[in-house]
């Protein structure tokens, strides 16, 4: 009883981890069988490989077909297995001579035998690389999403039958190969579409998002409609520091493992920047499903959350995103099995001041009642509130100043004082994990937010009046000491704190 072996791998959360397909062919009625904790997808993969070895020219072997994926005891996902068992059942059956071993193969089938992409590719080569794997033969459509990881011999192939010939040393195919740091460095030069500039006013909004930017600080926009939100929410990633490589392979890691790839894309070269309906429901913000997947918090990993009428999104939406904004991943559990994402984001959040926007509008009439505002308000719980770092005021802006006023500053020169303030902030928290002032524990903010006399005094007479929380007392401090970067300043002064409670006057006691 032949039995043939091929390397794969399988991807569980954003990691991989290996997988070998083993392919027994024994004498009797045709039959077919997969074990090893398959998922549907692989289940269903015996109707496709059968109709693809047929219709790329082979024989089907009429045997008993066993196809064992190990380790037994750990659950796979997903079509990517579907090339390796063919490629198996081919061997054992005496059609393909060629040694598999030092090779892993990914790829579904389609029923005429071409390969089709896979999810996750570039987490199934990063292991492949580890492991110290040769060669790594992977569908034409993601060679170069798997070449990023250099070190690797990537083979980008078509069809079953070239797969074949190739294995069989009939065909010779040009090994797929790209300069990573190149490439993201050719996509970080490309710059940005939107632009500040474009904003007419605003100095004040501009000004709080700079410093949100420059600390990774969570912030909240509240104004009437037409004042610019959404406008100065898409431009946030233009100001953000510009992304390293590794974060870049991370963010392409989560995009991959989702779809979210555009055609044949290798790399995420800009931070993401998401923005999701306020009807999304709790699984589609944070991840979740049967097999979960990313959600779009995990989307937004190294980039930034846009969440456009806050209060419109249901409770339950909300409150699931605590986890998230604290510690920077995501937990989905389920009862086979609890993955892990990575979230680390910044979370931009919009909305009106009342149910019909208007009531801090000096030309127009707000028609909602105290108590009607006050209800719209509660939408936003204050655990999630104390979460945000800065609430800021967008007020509507006037005809003539959007006529007269001049072009704003450049993006350009805004990320320029943004990476200065950052770079200050990377040598501070050197080997400790931290990349930004809004990541720092009690331990670090008391050792780097030290207040003179004056200036504690400042900070205990807003706290007393504006009824601040502990947490809203903690993201003061940080955020003064944003502030404090920006300026070049080693110690936080007064002016730096007047300026961080400002952000904190729209808390939930005054809305």
């Amino acid at each position: 009883m032949p039995v043939a072996r091929a390397q794969s791998a399988s991807v569980f959360g954003v990691s991989a981890f290996p997988v070998e397909v083993e392919v027994n062919l024994a004498p009797g009625v045709f039959a077919y069988a997969t074990v090893g904790l398959p998922d549907t997808a692989i289940r269903e993969s015996q109707e496709r490989i059968l109709a693809a070895i047929a219709n790329a020219g082979f024989e089907c072997p009429v045997k008993r077909i066993t196809v064992n994926l190990a380790p037994a005891d750990v659950r796979k996902e997903g079509a990517a297995f579907d090339l390796p068992i063919a490629l198996g059942i081919l061997q054992a059956d005496g059609i393909l001579d060629a040694d598999l071993a030092d090779s892993m193969f990914f790829g579904e089938l389609a029923l005429d035998g071409r390969v089709k992409p896979v999810r996750g590719i570039i987490s199934l080569a990063l292991l492949a690389r580890d492991r110290g794997v040769a060669r790594i033969v992977v569908p034409a459509e993601n060679a170069e999403e798997a070449a990023v990881a250099e070190g690797v011999t990537v083979i980008g192939v078509d069809s079953l039958p070239q797969v074949v010939e190739y294995l069989s040393g009939k065909l010779a195919l040009t090994p797929t190969t790209i300069h990573a740091p190149s490439l993201f460095a050719q996509g970080i030069g490309a710059g940005y579409d939107d632009d500040f500039a474009d904003v007419k006013g605003q100095g004040h909004v501009k000004r709080a998002l700079e410093v949100a930017a420059a600390g990774g600080h969570n912030a909240l926009l509240i104004g009437p409609p037409g004042s610019g939100k959404s406008m100065m929410a898409k431009r946030l990633p233009t100001i953000l520091p510009d992304i390293t490589y590794d974060e870049a392979v991370e963010t392409t890691r989560i995009h991959s493992v989702s779809g979210k790839l555009e055609g044949r894309r290798a790399l995420v070269v800009r931070r993401p920047f998401r923005s999701p309906h306020h009807t999304i429901s709790d699984a589609g913000l944070i991840g979740g499903g049967t097999t979960p997947i990313p959600g779009e918090v995990s989307l937004a990993h190294n980039g930034v959350l846009f969440l456009d009428e806050l209060p419109e999104f249901r409770r339950n939406v909300l409150e699931v995103m605590r986890q998230p904004l604290e510690e920077g991943t995501v937990t989905i559990s389920r009862a086979a099995m609890s993955v892990t994402y990575p979230c680390r984001f910044m979370l931009l959040a919009a909305m009106n001041p009342c149910p019909c926007g208007y009531y801090t509008d000096p030309d127009k009439e707000c028609g909602c009642t105290g108590h009607m505002i006050r209800k719209y308000r509660s939408r936003i719980s204050g655990p999630l509130l104390d979460r945000i770092d800065l609430h800021v005021e967008a007020p509507a802006v006037k005809y003539q100043q959007m006529m007269e006023s001049p072009p704003g500053e450049s993006s350009a020169a805004i990320r320029a004082r943004v990476n200065r303030a950052r770079d200050i902030q990377l040598a501070r928290f050197a080997g400790s994990g931290i990349y930004a002032n809004a990541r720092m524990g009690n331990k670090e903010t008391r050792k780097h937010c030290v207040l003179d006399e004056p200036s504690r005094q400042l900070l205990k007479t807003a706290v007393d009046r504006l009824g601040l929380s502990a947490r809203a007392h903690e993201k003061i401090l940080k955020v003064a000491r944003t502030i404090a970067d920006l300026a070049g300043k080693e110690k936080i002064e007064a002016m730096h704190l007047s300026e961080a409670v400002q952000y904190r006057s729209l808390d939930r006691d005054n809305l």
